[in-house]
């Protein structure tokens, strides 16, 4: 290939493409609207699968690198009641395929593989238009433009490449998490960490919940779960942490104290994170010259599969160029073939988990699910998305 692919968006699935392109010997660039790589925190968790997320950092050259950055026992599962009883505990005993990594750590290792100048800094795009023969102009906040013969969007839930090829937008699914943190915890919140364990936690009812994950240095990082609309949230201050923390605690009302600290004893301010999600089926026809990748594409309900499938995007658009290097709209059209039918199945998979999360029988249906009497989801699923 004598053109350049410009890839929007320097999350995991737009490194990952530029990453297995280099090892092809395709030249990629990366715009990101973020200024640099420690802008922001990275997000927490990640269970990186060995069917998807791990087959991708092979085709990566990458495998070796991410193997160093596992948290050992970061996969032992814990189910609790609402009043702090344990109803299930599974050890990490080492043989699933789904080991934790640290997302931010493992955005380091794709970063430090391309060479140098391939991710362009601080260009948010404001625009995308249709030029003909194939090529895009994308137009940045600062003024800048720049015409794509190969135009990918890795942009994520409110990507702006999306429109070139599909009218699809995310909408809300009626369910929201609320992030908060809590630091150094077996020190100075000994009772959550001994209730979250090692790994995982899982204390859920109908319609809410309480998940949080072990993380590296005695972090317990929890998303509060709760089936409420968009205006129900809009009503609070979150501005005002520990106000809102309250709000959101008394959710809870009557649930066991070392499950409530998670959210009134958060060292950071909660977060509010809507839930929202395209078509189950979201595809769209052969447009020349564009495709998208990960959340742009297929935008779900989280289920721990959103980093390993945008992973696996990436990997298998950039082998599918380097396939056929003198006939990329035959590349695009084998990759998007793939895309959907996988898209559609893991979106429909993130459903049915949700259900037994946060259904009329939680959480007696994902306890089901983890002791083998229920076949529906994921189990690899479960992690910290």
């Amino acid at each position: 290939m004598t053109t350049d692919v410009t890839i929007i968006g320097a999350g995991l699935g737009g490194l990952t493409l530029a990453r297995v392109l280099h090892v092809h010997g395709i030249p990629a660039t990366v715009y990101e609207a973020e200024t640099s790589p420690a802008a922001r925190t990275q997000g927490g968790m990640l269970d990186i699968h060995d069917h998807n997320g791990q087959p991708a950092l092979r085709a990566a050259g990458l495998l070796e690198e991410f193997r160093g950055l596992i948290l050992e026992g970061r996969q032992a599962t814990r189910v609790l009641d609402r009043d702090g009883t344990v109803l299930l505990d599974e050890p990490d005993d080492g043989t699933a395929g789904r080991p934790e990594v640290q997302r931010g750590e493992l955005r380091r290792i794709l970063l430090d593989s391309l060479p140098a100048g391939t991710v362009q800094w601080g260009r948010k795009v404001s625009g995308v238009r249709a030029l003909g023969d194939s090529r895009h102009e994308v137009t940045f906040a600062d003024g800048g433009t720049v015409v794509a013969s190969l135009l990918v969007g890795a942009d994520g839930a409110w990507s702006r490449v999306r429109p070139m090829v599909s009218d699809a937008a995310p909408e809300y699914i009626g369910r929201s998490f609320v992030e908060t943190c809590l630091f150094d915890a077996d020190t100075r919140h000994p009772a959550a960490a001994k209730a979250v364990g090692g790994g995982s936690l899982f204390a859920l009812a109908p319609g809410k919940g309480i998940q949080a994950h072990r993380e590296s240095g005695g972090t317990l990082h929890t998303y509060v779960a709760l089936s409420r609309s968009q205006d129900w949230f809009a009503r609070i201050d979150f501005s005002d942490s520990v106000a809102a923390g309250a709000r959101i605690a008394e959710e809870f009302d009557g649930w066991a104290p070392e499950l409530t600290a998670l959210i009134t004893d958060s060292d950071t301010a909660p977060v509010l994170r809507p839930l929202n999600a395209l078509p189950i089926e979201h595809q769209w026809d052969r447009v020349t010259g564009v495709t998208l990748l990960g959340d742009a594409a297929h935008l779900s309900a989280p289920n721990g599969e959103g980093a390993n499938l945008a992973m696996y995007d990436g990997a298998e658009l950039g082998k599918a160029i380097a396939a056929r290097p003198d006939d990329v709209e035959a590349a695009l059209t084998a990759y998007e073939q793939a895309l959907f039918p996988r898209s559609a199945e893991a979106a429909a998979d993130g459903v049915e988990l949700h259900e037994l999360l946060f259904g009329d029988n939680a959480p007696h249906g994902l306890i089901d699910m983890f002791t083998g009497h229920e076949e529906t989801g994921d189990r690899a699923g479960l992690g910290a998305e």
